[in-house]
């Protein structure tokens, strides 16, 4: 197992150019961590980094985790599973549905193994008696989260930071489980500002588990960081017609192939700050690309649904 350096391949820092970004008068990059791996995208890759590492040096040969039939987390973790030689099982949330949708086809081609529960067994998942249920049916397991938020993925995702070789006033993401951006705030060690974007609706718990993996982690108390919680278009996996046409709209313009569930809303939300004047003049913003591009494939249906024009 090469598990010897963070980043197996250099990541793109690009500086989107525009006569609008200019008359704005910010700098504004976008940092392609999605272009990591084919498979283990984005934060996933940070995230699941040291982890894989703890697994193999337990003795662990299997991996647990959680997540919904779309799910970015459950896709990278069977793909680090075939990888890396680990038996990777998914306790999938709802009903199983058949053919089995892209994202779990690519999951059961890896050689992950599912285990499908209903939403209110499932709303248990952190339990001590779920976790003995599924120590009871499975055996020894490595244990991940969903959404892979634990103290090494935090880890991982500090060392985002030291990928970045320019000076900068904001780092941006999309925050699902907020790993990330607590792991970009121990990266920034109080430098800088942490900018998180909630792609769920009602974020107020999202604030506290990032104040928590913070301490957790670093032990301390930092406050150069926010959450925006105005950008979720209706909850976690919801979309508009305004977000799909903004969408191609940064795709056409700025060459960069984004998807809706998560930056998208993050980089919707940037050009909305931008345009309030909420970042000062010249200030120079990097906005993370943390993958999850597999998942479109997944929502066709649905973004054929919005066919207004640009």
């Amino acid at each position: 197992m090469n598990l010897n350096k963070i980043s197996p391949y250099p990541t793109p820092l690009i500086k989107l150019e525009s006569d609008y970004l200019n008359k704005q008068n910010v700098n504004l990059y976008i940092k392609r961590i999605d272009l990591i791996h084919p498979y283990i995208s984005g934060n996933k890759w940070f995230k699941l980094f040291y982890n894989l590492i703890e697994a193999k040096e337990i003795g662990e040969d299997t991996l647990l985790t959680f997540g919904g039939a779309f799910s970015n987390h459950i896709y990278a973790v069977a793909a680090a599973g075939n990888e890396y030689g680990f038996k990777t099982i998914g306790i999938i949330r709802g009903e199983k549905h058949l053919p089995l949708n892209p994202t779990l086809r690519f999951a059961e081609s890896c050689g992950m193994k599912f285990y499908f529960v209903n939403r209110s067994l499932y709303r248990q998942k952190e339990s001590s008696e779920f976790k003995e249920w599924l120590e009871d049916k499975f055996g020894n397991f490595y244990l991940l989260p969903e959404g892979g938020t634990n103290s090494l993925a935090v880890k991982g995702c500090s060392e985002i930071i030291t990928s970045i070789d320019m000076e900068f006033d904001y780092i941006c993401t999309a925050c699902g489980t907020g790993g990330t951006l607590a792991g970009l705030v121990c990266g920034l060690s109080g430098k800088e500002n942490a900018l998180g974007f909630s792609v769920l609706k009602g974020g107020d718990f999202l604030i506290k588990n990032v104040e928590k993996n913070i301490q957790k982690f670093s032990g301390e108390i930092f406050h150069n960081w926010d959450i925006k919680l105005n950008y979720h278009f209706g909850g976690y996996a919801k979309i508009t017609n305004e977000l799909i046409n903004f969408v191609k709209m940064f795709e056409k313009n700025y060459g960069v192939p984004i998807e809706p569930i998560y930056t998208g809303k993050m980089i919707y939300g940037i050009f909305d700050l931008i345009k309030n004047n909420y970042f000062k003049k010249n200030s120079t913003i990097i906005a993370l690309h943390t993958g999850g591009m597999q998942g479109l494939k997944g929502l066709q249906n649905k973004i054929k649904k919005y066919t207004s024009s640009l």
